[in-house]
């Protein structure tokens, strides 16, 4: 018995698309503000787009960039750029010039889709690309502020000159790659991550199963689709033929207004974008007209955040990962019998990393030897991966995917513990664990007392230099506005619930520095404790 066409189709996120265009036509696909497409208006704007890449000289293989805010025209390039055979390149919008042309000239991007708003960033930079061939800006009349339009198409006037028929979404080879997402680069140069067609089409089913999507689900935009590629999200909420509803700028205000005017039911989101829904609740004893479904990650989130947004009539599912994973690799997986237990049980629970997708299977916290750490919920060890949904590995730098590969696992770099149950809990990032005086402090400890705290709105905990102990922690705290609470009000409310020996000897207040998805770059804030002393610095 032989693997033939008859039993072997290769997986793809394009058949999400085909399938959904056939049975879905009529209902709503994505909507964003006034603007609503159907299944079928929506598939035949993805065909056209791969139609329009083609005529413009895009092959299989070729890379295709888009710079885009979370608009329509991002979700067409999810399936319009595949279905040519290209990788799309979905950039982060807050980067630099310098950093956006790092990754055109990386990856070599044939075409640049750019919306007008974001196209400021790159007029300085498209000078001397020799890949780059044509730039398309995509005019959103939401826009706001500095415009401009570089040479090449507009978006929809590329999309109606294309000749002929739109493509079709089929694949031959389901290990052919669909995307590059690029790392953050807080140590360094950016690192292209690359996705296959089988592997977005894994965790699409994965985010599917662990989430509850269904065709009754309404999506709100909330995470950005430049990261991990939305954490397949473009792609699995295609899949069950539910609506996406298009955010261009986040902000508390309109995630309120679009649960009540669109229906949402999920969306996902940092920590930080949980904090900013929290404190601007429309009133105290606001509630969402329905059950809405957060998925939240990017940095663990503390018990009493998850508290706060449960308040809110919120369900939180609790998800881990990294861009080498496609996003989310493990899911705070719940038990039915934990629901009676007291709301603080049950978000410290909901904070831990918990085990990996159905899809992914594989999950080990181990030692230096590559073994187990015994399941005491105490030793540490690094988080290592496997499974369908790692990385096929760094573009154009096979030595850095062999090192992240080493002894047949994916290296996280975090550190957990593995509790008897066989859930992991983050304890730090190796280069973010402060070891003072001998002893192993986990900053996330720290800071998930300090959020306890009423006056805490943010904090990060670093290890600065000391001359007795190599080093100890400070805490960097944003406070809530209106509220007050000094350096020694902070360390006192710590020493009353942890060792004095983890409890910050400073406190600095002020707003803290962030990468574009949220997370608090400690590698800036160590950078400045750090200059001048030897030790480690960045990370």
């Amino acid at each position: 018995m032989d693997r033939c066409e008859a039993n072997h189709q290769p997986l793809t996120p394009l058949a999400f698309l085909r399938r959904s265009a056939r049975v879905f036509r009529d209902r709503p696909a994505v909507v964003y503000g006034d603007r609503q497409l159907t299944y079928g208006a929506f598939a035949e704007r993805c065909g056209r787009l791969a139609r329009a890449l083609r005529d413009a000289g895009v092959t299989p293989g070729d890379r295709v960039a888009a710079l885009l805010p979370n608009v329509p025209a991002m979700l067409e390039a999810h399936f319009g750029v595949p279905a040519t055979g290209a990788l799309l390149v979905a950039i982060n919008t807050r980067l630099s010039p310098a950093e956006v042309r790092y990754i055109l000239a990386h990856s070599g991007a044939r075409v640049l889709l750019v919306d007008t708003e974001l196209a400021p960033v790159v007029r300085g930079v498209l000078a001397g690309l020799p890949d780059l061939e044509t730039v398309v800006h995509v005019h959103d009349p939401a826009a706001e502020g500095e415009t401009w339009a570089p040479p090449g198409p507009e978006y929809e006037a590329f999309l109606a000159g294309a000749s002929g028929a739109p493509v079709e979404f089929r694949v031959t080879d389901e290990w052919s790659p669909i995307s590059i997402n690029y790392t953050s680069g807080t140590t360094g140069d950016p690192k292209g991550v690359v996705y296959s067609h089988r592997g977005a089409a894994l965790n699409s089913y994965g985010e599917i199963i662990e989430t509850g999507l269904s065709a009754y689900s309404v999506y709100l935009w909330t995470l950005p689709m430049f990261h991990c590629n939305g954490w397949c999200f473009p792609w699995a909420v295609i899949a069950v033929g539910a609506t996406q509803v298009c955010l261009r700028s986040f902000s508390a205000g309109a995630v309120f207004a679009e649960i009540y005017r669109t229906g949402v039911t999920h969306l996902c989101g940092a920590p930080t974008v949980l904090r900013m829904i929290a404190a601007g609740r429309p009133s105290p004893d606001y509630r969402f007209p329905r059950p809405v479904h957060i998925v939240t990650a990017a940095a663990p989130p503390s018990p009493t955040l998850i508290a706060q947004i449960e308040e809110l009539g919120a369900r939180i599912t609790h998800v881990y990962g990294l861009t080498e994973v496609y996003g989310p690799h493990t899911v705070c997986a719940w038990h039915p019998e934990w629901d009676g237990l007291p709301v603080e049980d049950r978000a410290r629970i909901k904070a831990r990393q918990g085990v990996a997708y159905t899809h992914a299977v594989d999950l080990e916290v181990v030692d230096e030897r590559l073994e187990p750490v015994p399941a005491d919920g105490q030793t540490l060890g690094e988080v290592v991966m496997r499974g369908n949904n790692v990385m096929m590995g760094y573009f154009r730098q096979p030595d850095t995917t062999a090192e992240a590969f080493r002894g047949g696992w994916f290296h996280s770099g975090d550190l957990a513990v593995q509790h008897p149950d066989g859930y992991i809990e983050l304890k730090d990032r190796k280069k973010d664990i402060i070891i003072s005086g001998g002893e192993n402090i986990s900053t996330i400890e720290v800071e998930n007392t300090l959020y306890k705290h009423p006056a805490v709105a943010e904090v990060a905990v670093i290890g600065v230099p000391d001359d007795r102990w190599g080093e100890v922690p400070k805490a960097f705290v944003t406070l809530k506005p209106g509220a007050r609470a000094t350096a020694d009000d902070l360390v006192a409310f710590c020493r009353e619930r942890i060792a004095h020996f983890k409890c910050p000897k400073a406190v600095a207040f002020g707003e803290l520095p962030k990468t574009s998805t949220g997370k608090i770059r400690k590698n800036a804030l160590r950078e400045r404790e750090w200059a001048g002393r030897d030790g480690r610095i960045g990370g």
